[in-house]
């Protein structure tokens, strides 16, 4: 894990949580969208979300 001061801790940990929202967040409205264009894109901003998510999370491994 990088050396982070307390506030840069903090400001990780709520973009980590602002990400895995995101995701469940797209996920859940390609589930409810009967429209397949539309239901691959929302599916594609949640990968791209959990990507952020991931990558975010390895700063503090």
């Amino acid at each position: 894990m990088a050396n982070l001061t307390s506030k840069e801790l903090t400001a990780l940990e709520e973009q980590i949580s602002s990400e895995e929202m995101l995701v469940k967040k797209f996920e859940a409205m390609a589930c409810l969208c009967s429209d397949k264009k539309i239901q691959q894109d929302l599916n594609n901003f949640a990968n791209k979300h959990r990507a952020h998510y991931n990558t975010l999370v390895s700063f503090l491994q």
